[in-house]
């Protein structure tokens, strides 16, 4: 059976994957790109800018991995758009312009479902409401024999790691202290037993942790 992978989310080191007070202009609140300026400068960000020259090393080394086998992903709604509610504009199409960075079916998370959205690129949105089974179950027939990536928020990956349905977690821990958003652990006490963990440590600071399932 193909895996369901998580890779790339950081958090804070008192846990916030998001800050507080999302909105258009700010997709991470008061958090802005702090979280994630270790991934601006690698060869794999620049990448998808279309650039072809970036940093490597660590950090290169362990984000590189993230699309390699995958052929769907499940999102939560936040990730997708600040809009809360019934949808008050369909025509918005996420953060990522017209082609984005995903190139599989993506299904959105959401109470409010609404017809699907074909991309360039091979990315299409598909908006559903389903528990965390039954969108794997989706997405997984999408994907055929490759892998799923659950790509966020941390309400989403929290909601798939309470129900033991994640093989493979990369959290990468930054050292900044955010004090409020929302967190990634609560409510997982003692997840690190269902997973080996391995950890590496860059010279700016940043701590990998990869848990995988034995």
């Amino acid at each position: 059976m193909s895996r369901v992978r998580v890779h790339n989310f950081s958090i804070s080191i008192d846990g916030f994957a998001t800050g507080e007070g999302q909105s258009l202009e700010a997709p991470f609140g008061h958090a802005g790109t702090r979280l994630h300026e270790w991934f601006f400068p690698t060869t794999t960000f620049q990448r998808m800018l279309g650039k072809p020259e970036g940093s490597t090393g660590v950090d290169d080394a362990v984000a590189a991995t993230w699309d390699a086998g995958i052929g769907a992903e499940i999102m939560g709604r936040n990730k997708f758009s600040p809009q809360r509610g019934p949808w008050e504009n369909e025509d918005w199409k996420g953060w990522w312009g017209p082609n984005p960075p995903f190139h599989t079916p993506v299904f959105v998370l959401t109470h409010h479902p609404r017809p699907s959205v074909e991309m360039e690129g091979g990315t299409t949105f598909h908006f559903i409401d389903a528990t965390p089974q039954e969108a794997l179950r989706q997405a997984r027939e999408a994907a055929g024999d490759l892998d799923v990536r659950i790509g966020g928020g941390p309400t989403t990956v929290r909601d798939f790691l309470a129900e033991d349905l994640v093989d493979h977690l990369h959290v990468a821990v930054v050292p900044i202290v955010l004090g409020r958003g929302e967190r990634l652990w609560d409510g997982l006490e003692g997840l690190e037993e269902r997973f080996q963990v391995e950890s590496v440590t860059t010279p700016g600071g940043v701590t990998h942790l990869t848990f995988t399932r034995p």
